[in-house]
């Protein structure tokens, strides 16, 4: 059995992760997907001040509270930025890291220098696409059931954690056993910042052929490369 933590993307909230989880429970592992601060069902704590270094400080303090240690922890989308900091906070509890299309940045790095948003309503707290954005655009590689679920939880996220460079005083410096998992079918953070990452931390990289939201498309698919050692 694997403590195994699954940290969100933009928009999104720890919903997004139920089929994977659903199955890595079905195969015994003891899972936590947690809605990170100000997101999701979590949005009406939105207040100023979230960013990815107090999403991630809440995070590595469940894993304390929690007593996991050994932990597979596994960030996709904008929740790579997360991951990497918990790893940081909390590296004796850290058995492995996994980037599933993940957006690894580096120290000082922000999301903008990496993607582009076209169409995002911002207020002073929080950024998201407009509906009309998710379904055409951020959504549009899944269908059917599918999609209007996804579409009728996505929220804003918390503006900071979207504009202000990411804070990494030794993630990049440090020796992790790591994977990157890359959807080739996104754009969006794409094959070459992906390398990067990869790269950087001598990680294992599979591939998978489908979009940006592979625990939505092949559940299952990523599951296993979750659990692949």
């Amino acid at each position: 059995m694997a403590n195994i933590v699954l940290l969100h993307g933009a928009y999104q909230g720890g919903w997004i992760w139920t089929k994977v989880a659903a199955v890595l429970r079905r195969d015994g592992h003891n899972v936590f997907a947690p809605t990170l601060d100000g997101c999701g069902e979590r949005r009406h704590a939105l207040r100023p001040g979230i960013d990815t270094e107090s999403q991630a400080a809440e995070v590595a303090e469940m894993l304390f509270f929690e007593d996991l240690k050994d932990v597979v922890l596994v960030g996709t989308s904008c929740g790579g930025m997360i991951a990497c900091r918990v790893a940081e906070l909390a590296r004796e509890r850290i058995g492995r890291v996994v980037l599933a299309d993940a957006l690894a940045l580096m120290n000082g790095e922000a999301v903008s220098d990496h993607v582009k948003r076209p169409t995002a309503v911002t207020t002073d707290l929080a950024t998201g696409p407009s509906y009309e954005d998710a379904a055409n655009r951020m959504f549009s590689s899944l269908e059917g059931e599918t999609k209007e679920w996804a579409l009728a939880r996505y929220t804003p996220h918390p503006v900071a954690a979207m504009a202000a460079p990411v804070k990494l005083d030794s993630f990049w410096q440090s020796q992790w056993t790591a994977s990157v998992i890359y959807c080739t079918q996104a754009p969006n953070p794409g094959e070459a910042h992906q390398r990067r990452a990869a790269k950087a931390l001598n990680a294992k990289w599979y591939e998978l052929d489908t979009g940006h939201y592979p625990m939505l498309t092949e559940p299952e698919a990523l599951s296993r490369l979750i659990m692949t050692v």
